[in-house]
């Protein structure tokens, strides 16, 4: 049984204990969070809490999650918007709020569970995340490419070990940035007192980020980060770092946000790679989300 240990701050008093958990943890949803609480799995003081307990700030929450089954993804007919695919590859504009491949509490309606049915994928990374060469978060959407045969996975898995790759994101950020350009280059690790999140750390894994302004809305910045390592929420880390959170972002970002998205408003635009068999540069961008651009259309009208 592993165990992670929450203690809300003053900022998430009366919060519903179930999306506290939610909001507080990595690849644990609002529904998988009611069940561990209806299973009792859920303690305070040694007292067990219901899923409608509200925060009463400065508690100390323990969660015991069940050491994870031996599961194998299966198909689904999930709709699935494709950008390219031909034998070896096939890259996805993944919506925001899609789990990459099957975890605690998202065992279904993944990406993986959706690609199954639709092709066959790389074995390399077993039975839960096959064709998965890298990742995106939950609550990012964006390219994500996958591969089909594991020769393709390979040469992928190479480019990315090797940093080669483009990654451009485009993410509205708190605040207005006064430099046009920037780079944040200041190591990542997990977080030390909490596991779930990420940190500027010390003697952590090297991490850097290219961004530039694209827009100024005021009080907002929209900006777009180029990644020159892949570090676990690097860009929404990096960002928040310097003082400009993601908009939208419940880890890292603001308490209080003006908007009411589900996530945080980063969208992975553009991703450039070697083609694995035919060595040709490739690279597919797509658009931001409606959503997305109905917030920049209102801030557009108050500038």
């Amino acid at each position: 049984m592993n165990k992670v240990i929450l203690q809300p701050d003053e900022n998430s008093v009366n919060e519903r204990l179930d999306k506290f958990i939610a909001d507080n943890t990595e690849n644990i949803s609002r529904s998988y969070a009611a069940k561990l609480c209806d299973d009792g799995m859920v303690v305070s003081c040694d007292n067990v809490l219901a899923k409608k307990y509200k925060i009463k700030g400065g508690e100390k929450i323990e969660i015991s999650l069940p050491e994870p089954k031996n599961a194998e993804a299966v198909p689904e007919d999930i709709p699935l918007n494709i950008v390219y695919e031909d034998n070896d590859v096939i890259i996805i504009n993944k919506p925001q709020g899609m789990v990459v491949h099957p975890a605690a509490g998202n065992e279904t309606g993944t990406l993986v569970n959706g690609l199954l049915h639709h092709c066959e994928l790389s074995a390399i990374n077993g039975v839960i995340r096959p064709g998965i060469v890298h990742r995106i978060d939950k609550d990012t959407s964006g390219l994500i490419i996958a591969a089909k045969n594991n020769e393709a996975h390979l040469a992928l898995a190479q480019q990315w070990k090797e940093q080669k790759p483009l990654r451009k994101y485009v993410a509205l950020v708190n605040g207005n940035i006064k430099e046009d350009k920037g780079t944040i280059n200041k190591p990542i690790a997990r977080h030390p007192n909490d596991r779930k999140k990420m940190a500027i750390v010390y003697g952590g894994r090297e991490a850097i980020t290219h961004y530039r302004v694209l827009e100024r809305y005021g009080q907002y910045t929209l900006v777009e980060c180029i990644l020159e390592t892949g570090r676990t929420h690097q860009i929404r880390v990096h960002m928040a770092s310097i003082g400009h959170s993601i908009v939208g972002d419940k880890t890292y970002g603001l308490k209080k946000e003006k908007f009411n998205t589900d996530g945080q408003l980063l969208h992975a635009q553009t991703i450039g790679f070697i083609h694995p068999s035919t060595g040709e540069k490739m690279e597919f961008s797509s658009e931001l989300p409606v959503y997305f651009q109905d917030i920049l259309k209102k801030l557009a009208k108050h500038i």
